[in-house]
């Protein structure tokens, strides 16, 4: 039987659409190694490994425009509607968030250059103390997105949202301290400042989690999270259809 141009089309145009989510998956699987490299950098004290991380990022930027290019080409072509449209506004804005998360790995790898490349003492462990722990969870926050993502998971997304705000804590304690080394040792301030810019850029990657993490409930939902409180926003998002 032959098959009808209709059916062609739309099943080319659903290749399209599981061709564009594989692409960010990828492009988040990128940025989840991309924070990896740069904290194990720091960690090992490593000026090399993060050089390359800082590099690394330029792939990060090539995925994005190519997402950006492969959304626009299929709304124009396809003049898609409902849940299609949502689709892909949803991994639009997705992608700019995960290219913004690449830029807070590639700003670690920077600071940790800056640390290590000088002539002077490296910084005391108790300036980096709130790195691995900060860390951990903003890579944890990214992973349940992208998990999320996959499995279009609506619950998991939630699950991450709730996440920031423990990373936000954890972020103000990490500033409070530093700040007091500052004050008990002007001689730390430099390190320090370096430091800061660090568990700021981890404290923005659980922004933009979180930011992802309310797409893919509007994704699945069709429900415009953004702007509202947790409580409204767990809700809102578990509500039955």
């Amino acid at each position: 039987m032959a098959i009808s141009q209709d059916a062609h089309t739309v099943k080319q145009f659903d290749i399209q659409l599981a061709n564009l989510r594989n692409l960010v998956l990828e492009m988040g699987g990128l940025v989840e190694e991309q924070i990896k490299r740069a904290i194990q950098a720091l960690d090992d004290e490593d000026i090399i490994a993060s050089r390359e991380v800082i590099s690394r990022d330029q792939i990060i930027n090539g995925l994005q425009v190519k997402a950006d290019e492969d959304c626009v080409s299929i709304i124009a072509l396809r003049q898609p509607l409902g849940s299609d449209l949502r689709l892909i506004m949803s991994l639009s804005k997705i992608v700019t968030d995960l290219e913004r998360i690449g830029d807070e790995a590639e700003k670690i790898a920077r600071m940790t250059v800056k640390i290590y490349e000088g002539i002077g003492s490296p910084p005391s462990a108790k300036l980096l103390r709130d790195v691995v722990p900060m860390a951990k969870l903003a890579q944890d926050m990214l992973h349940g997105c992208l998990d999320a993502l996959a499995r279009l998971d609506v619950e998991k997304a939630v699950e991450v949202a709730q996440g920031d705000d423990e990373l936000d804590q954890e972020f103000q304690s990490a500033l409070r301290r530093l700040i007091t080394y500052m004050m008990e040792d002007p001689r730390t301030i430099g390190h320090a400042i370096n430091v800061i810019f660090i568990v700021k850029a981890l404290e923005r990657i659980g922004d933009h989690s979180k930011n992802i993490a309310e797409y893919i409930i509007y994704l699945v939902k069709g429900k415009d999270v953004r702007h509202v409180s947790m409580d409204v926003l767990v809700q809102d998002a578990l509500k039955e259809e």
